[in-house]
């Protein structure tokens, strides 16, 4: 296995000032943002867990539990995790695309 290295994690704010992943996060139980959160906190040690590319410089990262939660993300250099957007199974295709346009 590659060593990791640490990641800045920074989340994308559109034109208008808004964080769709904050937004997403923030819509979710208080036990599923603890979770999630968790996660994230692992993403700057650099372990990304179940983790794919989804084409055109962005991930997701497959979290299995509740509606098999996503996350979407760009790195930049290496060193930064960009969040975009996060969503679940059945909205996988759409949030994939917001992704791409938020990238």
């Amino acid at each position: 296995m590659p060593p990791t290295h640490p990641r800045e994690l920074q989340i994308y704010q559109n034109p208008n000032g808004r964080e769709p992943f904050t937004e997403w996060l923030e819509s979710r139980d208080q036990k599923t943002q603890e979770r999630i959160e968790a996660l994230l906190d692992r993403l700057v040690d650099g372990n990304f867990g179940d983790c794919k590319p989804v084409g055109e410089g962005i991930s997701e990262i497959r979290l299995h539990f509740g509606a098999g939660y996503r996350i979407y993300f760009g790195e930049v250099e290496n060193t930064i995790v960009l969040l975009l957007c996060g969503g679940d199974k059945s909205s996988q295709t759409r949030d994939i695309k917001r992704a791409k346009t938020y990238w």
